[in-house]
């Protein structure tokens, strides 16, 4: 064989192999589509862009690093890009998976597209949990993992989100209320009453780890204010800790005043004051999942009033959270009551005083 026939050989294996793995990247593209286009609610759409997923590798390709402020251990891969991010005294752990686009059509043209899932851990992340036995296990189980996680959860709740019931019947997931009209509103903040928790949505009664028993309000049946929500998804979804009150139990507590100032977590964004030169100076610190926390009302006095959680940059590059608000009457991204961006100088990127990472 010449050395002209053997260069037009080497080429046409090239294209054949190079086809071959196009056809099989676009086999694996559908069949993902349809796995997850089957299990998502309507409104959160499920893009197909997967990462590399598995275990944590033996040969060296994957490396640990330890950060400050907060003082955290992140995973990276061969390459330095970021696999996954643990904080010490922090349950909640950011891991990179398959990409995810969520939307909420009703409110907002906003969409949030991401590569970050975020879950509980069982234990608080501190320095060397990565060669303990229960952090293998639980990273094993989880990375790559397409279980829903806390993002999953949160539009489980947002406008026209389909209902989702256990096998007792009882509706745990789909489209939540803020709380029922207020029949005393001024028209400034209180058009809707808050103190809707996970109980009322579900309309049962719950006995809290503390041994106090609170009865669900029908009134606030299939609703829940915004320090509500956040223990619906972090709580009673995910199962962190709750105390029944601001005072009663350990946990995350009732009111968003409650966990801002609780020692639950990690503070990181210390809360400094609760008047407008107390706003943050900068952002950069937050990361998916994290409580954010804001002062929108001065008849509150020195309680913070609102709290959300962070989700990340949307697809315009603006730093984007989720809240139940009354304006929007349940869970939502949009911008009804103040555009849902922390940067800029919008209602509620003015109105920040802290985050926390649970």
């Amino acid at each position: 064989m010449t050395a002209k026939s053997k260069s037009r050989t080497r080429r046409v294996l090239h294209g054949a192999t190079v086809i071959a793995l196009l056809a099989g990247s676009a086999y694996f593209t559908i069949e993902l589509r349809k796995e997850e286009q089957a299990k998502a609610p309507a409104i959160q759409a499920v893009t197909d862009k997967p990462v590399d997923s598995g275990a944590i590798a033996d040969d060296g390709s994957q490396k640990w690093e330890r950060l400050k402020n907060p003082a955290r251990s992140v995973l990276r891969d061969g390459d330095g890009d970021v696999l996954a991010t643990f904080t010490d005294g922090a349950r909640t752990a950011t891991l990179t998976g398959p990409s995810r686009t969520f939307t909420e059509p009703a409110n907002t043209k906003s969409k949030v597209v991401t590569e970050n899932w975020v879950r509980l851990m069982p234990e608080e992340w501190r320095k060397g949990s990565e060669r303990e036995q229960w952090f293998k296990d639980w990273f094993k189980e989880h990375y790559g993992s397409k279980k829903e996680d806390l993002f999953a959860i949160a539009f489980q709740y947002g406008d026209q989100a389909p209902a989702k019931k256990d096998a007792d019947g009882t509706q745990y997931a789909g489209d939540a209320a803020f709380g029922p009209l207020n029949p005393n509103s001024t028209g400034a903040g209180d058009l809707r009453l808050e103190e809707s928790d996970f109980y009322d949505y579900l309309g049962q009664s719950y006995t809290f780890r503390s041994g106090t028993t609170l009865a669900a309000e029908p009134a606030k049946y299939r609703a829940m204010d915004c320090s509500g929500f956040l223990r619906t998804v972090f709580g009673y979804r995910a199962r962190y800790p709750l105390m029944a009150t601001d005072t009663s139990g350990d946990g995350l507590p009732r009111t968003a005043n409650g966990m801002a100032r609780s020692k639950a977590g990690v503070d990181v964004i210390p809360l400094k004051g609760v008047a407008p030169a107390d706003r943050p100076s900068s952002t950069d610190v937050l990361q998916p999942g994290d409580l954010v926390f804001f002062k929108l009302d001065t008849r509150t006095g020195q309680r913070l009033d609102h709290a959300g959680m962070y989700l990340g940059n949307d697809a315009d590059g603006h730093k984007i959270f989720i809240s139940s608000r009354e304006e929007a009457n349940g869970p939502t991204i949009g911008d009804k009551g103040g555009t849902s961006r922390l940067d800029g100088n919008g209602y509620y990127a003015s109105t920040l005083r802290s985050a926390k990472r649970l």
